[in-house]
């Protein structure tokens, strides 16, 4: 089972204006966040959600995603311009090895209607 899955933009254009990446066009994601996180930290803390899969696009930068389920652990490096996904109950957790800007899209909201949050640490 890949834990940590490789997706590709809908759609990409590129002209002498600049480029254009449509991640998704199917209403799929009910939340996204732009996120920057300076090289060297940490976040994630090893969590997992219950009912959300996230994706990230990578707009500049690098990270490094550890990712476990059950006794099987991915690592994995992505860079400026790569786009993958982490499915419910995987935990996670990412290093960042440069200053990073990325968007992460969530298939349902993280925070509940009755204010409790799909954020699960260990």
């Amino acid at each position: 089972m890949k834990l940590i899955k490789k997706l590709e933009p809908n759609f990409n254009f590129e002209d002498g204006r600049g480029t254009l990446t449509e991640l998704v066009n199917n209403g799929e994601y009910k939340q996204v966040n732009a996120v920057f996180t300076k090289k060297d930290a940490i976040r994630g803390g090893f969590h997992y959600h219950r009912t959300t899969k996230e994706a990230f696009y990578i707009i500049s930068g690098a990270i490094e995603v550890t990712a476990s389920l059950d006794s099987e652990t991915e690592i994995a490096t992505f860079h400026t311009g790569d786009f993958f996904m982490i499915d419910e109950f995987v935990r996670h957790n990412m290093n960042y090895l440069e200053d990073t800007y990325l968007v992460v899209l969530y298939t349902s909201k993280v925070e509940q209607a009755d204010g409790t949050k799909d954020i699960i640490a260990d």
